[in-house]
């Protein structure tokens, strides 16, 4: 809370510097902004700029770091009842400490005696030393924004170029927000790639990407049954690719028809009507989904599979009718149907709008060569528009294949190599969710798996990419 109050007087404060800097603009040009290289407004933001940014730097620095200097200065002297304990106990006192010294709650543990008395002093001590070090922040803070001021508003003239000098700080600020964009995505591959390393040394890679039994349960004592577990992966992907085939048949038909539907035929009044009707239903959390598939579309697909079974009961295909007899409610159907309704507004809101893309001129030739509205959207408006169809069915493959809640609710947890879309089955996400439940601790196959399936996963996920990328290149050349 300190540190938004903080950052709030701050941004008043360059508000402040910003009016008071524009004001000395405007002086100098006696009114008449063509005297000066830059607009007044460009020298109050250089002046505000130098007020805030480097004081709201170290006010967001102390917030990010600022807990785990405090704990380190605050471990720098160890009583000796707290050195006496194991190294685990330890660990909770601190922790009882800081949380005392912010006034948090603490473990159910009960201190008595030195042990007592050390937490109260570390407590008054914790709650000194976040005093002292948030004084330091604030006159640090205080003292760089007003050197910034001082420095930036003598500098102040009718030919400075303070306009070149905020497209730099804008500049800098682009090149930091890519550089934070590309080390998120380095440090998200680099997690995954070692704790994969760490699983792949208990586990062979030909057995977790070919084995197709999956049983990710470790024993807890030598001498229990299958303390060695099954890793095989085969049948997560193998669900995860069934599930998504069948949401992409039902969304990529329904979604592109829609998208041209829309585009070509439907009037201005059906069109805003319709589009916005469609667009709802990517609002729609995925939590509600997995209860419409559970308890809507699971019963209805069950009911109509044992009524066709009666059917076939007692007769040539009576093994077929016993089978159907026993479907229930959660089978990789249910899940594919549910989330290809889910993968619609994603196919066509964005096909709309690269199909209303395709130049006019290439309706109106069409036209003009004697083709209907069919031939012409069938031969022109699609092939043009291919590139872009590509680009919103993959976002839609990997929609489904990210998806969690539709598949836990409608399809199971049962990890089967099956291609039978009424069977149970699960998914790679599921799985990853599912190892890393509860209190985990990353020490053992069973949770490591989890990054090995991420990693399996990114890479299936990074390969469609690409053919999906080689696609957009071979037609979009043949038609720019």
């Amino acid at each position: 809370m300190t540190v938004l109050i903080a950052l709030a007087l701050l941004a008043a404060f360059s508000v402040g510097v910003y009016l008071i800097g524009r004001r000395r603009a405007v002086a100098l040009s006696d009114g008449k902004s063509a005297r000066l290289h830059s607009l007044p407004g460009y020298h109050g933001t250089w002046v505000a700029l130098w007020a805030g940014v480097p004081a709201a730097m170290i006010v967001i620095l102390f917030a990010i770091f600022g807990g785990r200097l405090e704990d380190a200065a605050l471990r720098l002297q160890v009583p000796a009842a707290v050195a006496a304990l194991e190294a685990e106990r330890q660990e909770v006192f601190w922790s009882d400490a800081g949380a005392a010294a912010r006034g948090q709650t603490q473990s159910e543990i009960a201190y008595e005696g030195d042990l007592k008395t050390a937490l109260d002093a570390k407590a008054a001590e914790g709650r000194r030393i976040s005093a002292i070090g948030l004084a330091a922040v604030l006159g640090l803070s205080g003292v760089l924004a007003l050197c910034g001021v001082l420095l930036a508003y003598p500098r102040l003239s009718k030919d400075f170029r303070a306009r070149n000098r905020v497209e730099g700080w804008t500049n800098v600020l682009l090149i930091a927000c890519s550089t934070i964009a590309v080390m998120t995505t380095l440090g998200i591959l680099l997690s995954l790639v070692w704790e994969s390393y760490r699983f792949f040394q208990s586990v062979s890679p030909a057995e977790f990407l070919f084995g197709t039994a999956w049983d990710p349960q470790i024993a807890m004592r030598s001498d229990q049954v299958a303390a060695d577990g099954a890793f095989g992966a085969v049948p997560l992907f193998a669900g995860t690719f069934l599930i998504m085939l069948i949401g992409m048949a039902v969304a990529a038909p329904v979604g592109l028809y829609s998208a041209i539907y829309l585009s070509e035929y439907a009037g201005p009044g059906m069109r805003a009507t319709i589009k916005p009707l469609l667009e709802i239903l990517a609002g729609v959390p995925t939590v509600v989904y997995g209860f419409f598939a559970a308890l809507t579309v699971g019963p209805t697909f069950r009911a109509f599979f044992n009524w066709i079974g009666g059917f076939l009961v007692g007769g040539p295909m009576d093994s077929l009718g016993q089978y159907l007899e026993t479907v229930q409610n959660q089978m990789a159907l249910t899940a594919g149907v549910v989330m290809g309704i889910m993968l619609i507004p994603f196919v066509s809101s964005l096909s709309d709008d690269i199909i209303n893309a395709v130049p006019q001129s290439l309706r109106d030739g069409s036209y003009a060569m004697g083709a209907t509205k069919s031939e012409t959207v069938k031969r022109v408006i699609l092939p043009a528009a291919l590139p872009g169809v590509v680009g919103a069915l993959m976002l839609a493959v990997s929609r489904a294949i990210g998806e969690t809640m539709i598949v836990t609710m409608a399809a199971g947890l049962q990890a089967k190599l099956t291609a039978n879309p009424l069977d149970t089955v699960t998914t790679v996400t599921v799985q990853i969710v599912t190892l890393l439940t509860g209190d985990q601790e990353f020490d053992s196959p069973k949770t490591l798996a989890a990054f090995g399936l991420g990693l399996t996963l990114f890479t299936v996920t990074l390969a469609l990419n690409i053919i999906a990328l080689g696609i957009v290149r071979k037609y979009r050349e043949q038609y720019d």
